[in-house]
C-alpha cells in the first residue's frame, strides 16, 4: 500500500495544505491538539472534494442510466454474436458511440477520488511514523500524533501491535474497539447505498445481466471495505466514512427527485405529484413541470407508472400540456398513438328507486300485460261456418282466397 501511495505522492503537499488550513480554523474553536480539530479537518476534505466532483456525479448519473437503457440492444448484439467476440466488441463500441455513452463515466467520481485517497493515506502513514511531509512542519505532525478520536489516534491501524499503539500514548482496546465501528458503518453505509440503488432506482421492465452485476457488487463492495479496513488508519476510515455517507445522502436526493423512468422511485414520485397537483389544479415547481413535459413529450411509450399519472389527472378533469403544464378540461383518454383525446361527457347513471316505487311500477305493469289480454275478446264474432270453415282451412294447409275449378276429367 506504500508502493501505491507513494505513486501519488504529487498530490500530498496540496493535500496536506488543504488539512493544514482547516486544522487552524476548527483549531482555534476546539483546541490546535485535539482530535475534534484534526477529525473535522479531514471531514472537511472530503466534503470539499465531493463538492468539486458533483459535475462527475451528474455525468455518472446520466452515463448510467444510458447504460440501462442500452441493455436490450446489448442483450441483443450478445445473443447474434456471441459466437464471434472480436465482431461482438466492434458492434458495442458502434452502440456506445451512436449514442453517446461511455461505461466508464459510472466509475468517474471513485477514479477521481483516487488520488486524494492515497495522498491522504500516505500523509497520515507519514504522521505515524512522526515524519514531515507536505507543509505539515514536526511541530504539526506531534500534534496530528497526539489527536485521538474516541481514544484511538488517528494515525492507528486495527493491525497495529501493542507496541505501535503505545507509542502512540493509547490503548490496544480503544484503537480496535473503534476502528471495528467505523469499519462495520462504512460497509453498512456501501451496502445500504447500493441496495437503495438496486429496490428503487432501477427500471424493473427491464430484466438484464447489468442489473445482476449490480446486485452481486451491492455484497461484494462491503467485504471489500471490511477486509481493507483493517489496515487503514483510523484517520482514513473517517474519510472514507464521510464519502460513504455523502454517497448515500446525494443518492437518496436525486432518487427522490430525479428518478430512473420505470423505477419504483418514479411511481412514487409521480404519486406525490399527482395529489400535489390535484389539491392545487395547477403545477407550482419548475421541477414539476419538467417531468411533465418529459411525460407529455412520450406519447405511446410512456411507463406504466407514466399513464397512472395521465390517467389520475384525466379523472380529475386536468389534461397535461406539452409545455409542462396542466389545464382543466374534460377527462382524456389515450389513444394508441399515444395521443389524448377528450371522453366526453360522463354519462348520468339511474338514481335508484325506493322499495314503493318498483312496487308501483311492478303493478301498473302488471295492470297493462292483463288488459293487453282482455282485449281480442272485445271483438265482434264471425258466422260458425265461416269461422270453422276458415279454421279447417288454416289447419290443412290450403290457399286462402278463391279457388280453381278442377278439370273435367277429375270430376
Amino acid at each position: 500500500m506504500d508502493t501505491i501511495a507513494s505513486l501519488f505522492s504529487f498530490i500530498t503537499t496540496p493535500v496536506s495544505w488543504i488539512i493544514v488550513q482547516f486544522h487552524t480554523m476548527y483549531g482555534a474553536v476546539f483546541g490546535p491538539d485535539t482530535g475534534w480539530a484534526w477529525g473535522l479537518s479531514i471531514v472537511s476534505l472530503v466534503v470539499l472534494i465531493r463538492i468539486c466532483l458533483i459535475p462527475l456525479f451528474v455525468k455518472q448519473i446520466k452515463s448510467t442510466r444510458g447504460m440501462q437503457a442500452l441493455q436490450p440492444e446489448m442483450k441483443k448484439i450478445q445473443e447474434r454474436y456471441k459466437n464471434d467476440k472480436q465482431r461482438q466488441s466492434e458492434e458495442m463500441m458502434k452502440l456506445y458511440k451512436e449514442t453517446g455513452t461511455n461505461p466508464l463515466s459510472s466509475c468517474l467520481p471513485i477514479l477521481a477520488q483516487s488520488p486524494f485517497f492515497f495522498a491522504l493515506y500516505h500523509v497520515l502513514s507519514k504522521i505515524s511514523s512522526g515524519d514531515e511531509i507536505g507543509v505539515l512542519n514536526q511541530n504539526l505532525v506531534d500534534s496530528a500524533r497526539e489527536a485521538h478520536i474516541f481514544g484511538a489516534p488517528i494515525a492507528a491501524k486495527f493491525m497495529d501491535s501493542t507496541e505501535k499503539v503505545d507509542a502512540l500514548q493509547a490503548s490496544l482496546t480503544d484503537v480496535r474497539v473503534v476502528t471495528a465501528v467505523m469499519i462495520l458503518l462504512m460497509s453498512a453505509s456501501q451496502f445500504y447505498t447500493q441496495r437503495q440503488l438496486m429496490t428503487k432506482n432501477v427500471d424493473l421492465t427491464v430484466k438484464t445481466p447489468f442489473m445482476q452485476q449490480q446486485k452481486m457488487l451491492m455484497y461484494i463492495f462491503p467485504v471489500m471495505f471490511a477486509v481493507m479496513g483493517i489496515n487503514f488508519p483510523v484517520g482514513v476510515l473517517v474519510y472514507w466514512l464521510t464519502t460513504n455517507v455523502w454517497t448515500m445522502g446525494q443518492q437518496m436526493y436525486v432518487i427522490h427527485g430525479n428518478p430512473t423512468p420505470g423505477s419504483k422511485a418514479q411511481a412514487q414520485l409521480l404519486e406525490r405529484m399527482q395529489k400535489s397537483i390535484v389539491k392545487h389544479g395547477k403545477v407550482r415547481s419548475r421541477r414539476e413541470r419538467n417531468v411533465i413535459k418529459q411525460i407529455a413529450a412520450k406519447g405511446r411509450e410512456r411507463n406504466e407508472a407514466e399513464r397512472r399519472f395521465v390517467k389520475g389527472l384525466g379523472l380529475a378533469r386536468l389534461t397535461v400540456q406539452p409545455d409542462g403544464t396542466v389545464a382543466k378540461g374534460e377527462p382524456e383518454v389515450e389513444t394508441e398513438d399515444g395521443t389524448t383525446v377528450d371522453s366526453g361527457p360522463k354519462r348520468q347513471q339511474p338514481k335508484r328507486l325506493t322499495k314503493a316505487q318498483r312496487q308501483a311500477a311492478a303493478a301498473e305493469s302488471a295492470a297493462k300485460t292483463s288488459l293487453q289480454k282482455e282485449e281480442p275478446e272485445d271483438k265482434p264474432k264471425t258466422a260458425g261456418k265461416s269461422s270453422s270453415g276458415s279454421a279447417r282451412q288454416a289447419k290443412s294447409g290450403q290457399r286462402k282466397g278463391q279457388q280453381r275449378p278442377k278439370h273435367p276429367s277429375k270430376k
